[in-house]
């Protein structure tokens, strides 16, 4: 007998492209996913349950298909396509709340998979060259995406400990781009041009949207707990990083750049949050070397590689090569950008 291995977020492209994956491995006999709308797309040999992980419903889920492996994926990053913060919170944390008291009180669940966040870790002038899977957040997230990341990670702790028969595998992935994937930071680098802090040129790292998919997979083979690290070798500037996605900069100061995020925010044209803001500020490094030694998983792309493919997936840029763009120009689709948010807003 296979594993039968629960999913959770399959609505949204990423969870949906991950059951369909798993549920090709020989050692996985079915695979369920949950959500509370229905895919989009083809989701192959999934069978798909309507249900919401905030309700106890999903407890009765577990039990009635003898789940062995759970895999929860559906976090939200942003708030526009939930109703706003409030519900995304409770999405976020009274969800996951739910699904480990689901888990805790079966004793077919053998194995969880949280696919978290390096977010957790925060970004600030104090930080770390390299944060370990061991230090603590110099800035304590204080709302938004982060503050739910670093929630759940310690309702999972306590999970752990109330069910110490259970392998809890927690990855904190970087921030995943490649040419389908939608999020804050795609959305950000898809600007024809870039704002970004007067000053800093902070360090990113990239976890390609195949290698979340595939650490995903080799963590649920592999059984092996712990909190991981993931990301492609190396780091980038972000000032490499426009270049290479062809892209203009315009620096502006931090209040202005808060103001505009506000702005495109609430036009719908990018989700510049202010945790988004810090990060693109003081940028963030993960140490992953546990990931390699310990969860023995090899990301097949680079931070520059997954640049490289995003990169190719765009439009030409203001800087892509042979195209050449005046400075007021650039100027120019900042302030259009800055007009339609305040129009919608």
């Amino acid at each position: 007998m296979g594993r039968v291995v629960l999913v959770t977020g399959v609505s949204r492209d990423l969870g949906r492209q991950f059951a369909r994956t798993i549920a090709q491995d020989p050692a996985v006999d079915r695979v369920i996913g949950v959500d509370i709308v229905p895919p989009r797309g083809d989701i192959g040999e999934v069978s798909f349950v309507r249900a919401d992980i905030r309700n106890p419903v999903i407890a009765k889920i577990i039990v009635k298909e003898d789940v062995d492996t759970v895999v929860h994926m559906s976090v939200i990053a942003t708030p526009g396509g939930v109703g706003g913060r409030a519900t995304m919170k409770e999405l976020n944390v009274i969800g996951t709340m739910q699904l480990l008291a689901a888990c805790q009180r079966a004793p077919s669940v053998k194995h969880l998979v949280i696919k978290s966040t390096s977010t957790v870790y925060g970004a600030s002038s104090r930080d770390p060259a390299m944060f370990t899977e061991e230090m603590p957040a110099r800035r304590l997230p204080r709302s938004g995406y982060a503050r739910d990341a670093f929630e759940i990670e310690g309702y999972v702790r306590g999970f752990s400990r109330r069910r110490p028969d259970v392998r809890v595998t927690t990855l904190r992935m970087a921030n995943v781009l490649g040419p389908t994937v939608q999020s804050p930071i795609a959305e950000y680098f898809r600007m024809p041009v870039i704002p970004r802090v007067f000053g800093f040129d902070p360090r990113l790292q990239f976890l390609h949207h195949d290698d979340l998919i595939g650490v995903l997979q080799h963590a649920v083979n592999q059984d092996i707990p712990g909190t991981f690290n993931v990301a492609g070798d190396g780091v980038i500037m972000l000032s490499q990083a426009t270049r290479r996605l062809g892209r203009a900069s315009v620096p502006l100061p931090p209040f202005a750049l808060g103001g505009l995020g506000t702005a495109l925010r609430r036009g719908g044209v990018v989700e510049f949050s202010p945790e988004q803001q810090a990060f693109l500020t003081y940028g963030r490094g993960i140490d992953t070397t546990r990931m390699r030694t310990e969860l023995g998983f090899e990301p097949r792309f680079s931070t520059a590689e997954v640049i490289g493919d995003f990169a190719a997936s765009l439009p030409p840029g203001p800087r892509t090569p042979g195209r050449l763009t005046s400075p007021d120009t650039m100027l120019a689709g900042v302030s259009a950008a800055l007009s339609r948010g305040a129009a919608r807003g």
